[in-house]
């Protein structure tokens, strides 16, 4: 079998991005950013010109992660366990793809019998934090990631820049 040579990086459009290729799962732990006891997010891609980002969450007890909603869809695919949402019926189970409408309220649930959870999400806009009445209690977006991803790698002993790597 032929295959064909690779195209000259001359031939490619000017001011293209530079691609981002990677370890999904990390051996480095360091590498996972803390949201709460036993919840992390591994960043893939932080995207400040659309505005989205995409992400490994990884759950590692059982309980409530975060009750929210968004106003841009939200897509996700689960590597590992299982979760739920309150509001709904369904599981996702390793090897699901879900996606989410803009505007849904949903409240993330692992169940006790997993031991951990990783699920792949590609997130638009930003992740709007609500009570038990839906009303606002915080919110997250792609630069408040930056931020969280800065702060930890600071602390981890990875440096600051070590969260560029994944800004496009």
């Amino acid at each position: 079998m032929r295959f064909p040579k690779p195209v000259p990086p001359e031939r490619q459009p000017p001011g293209l991005a530079k691609e981002i290729v990677l370890t999904a799962l990390p051996e480095d732990e360091r590498v996972w950013v803390p949201l709460h006891p036993n919840v992390w997010f591994r960043p893939l891609l932080l995207n400040t010109v659309e505005g989205y980002w995409t992400s490994l969450l990884r759950v590692r007890a059982a309980g409530v992660v975060s009750c929210h909603r968004h106003p841009a869809p939200v897509h996700g695919y689960v590597i590992k366990g299982s979760w739920r949402y309150l509001e709904h019926d369904w599981v996702a189970r390793a090897g699901d793809y879900v996606f989410e409408p803009p505007g849904e309220t949903h409240t993330l649930v692992v169940d006790e019998d997993v031991d951990e959870m990783i699920t792949w999400f590609l997130v638009n806009g930003a992740m709007i934090y609500v009570d038990e009445e839906g009303k606002q209690v915080g919110f997250t977006d792609v630069y408040e990631r930056i931020d969280l991803c800065r702060k930890h790698y600071i602390s981890s002993g990875l440096g600051a820049d070590y969260v560029n790597q994944f800004i496009r």
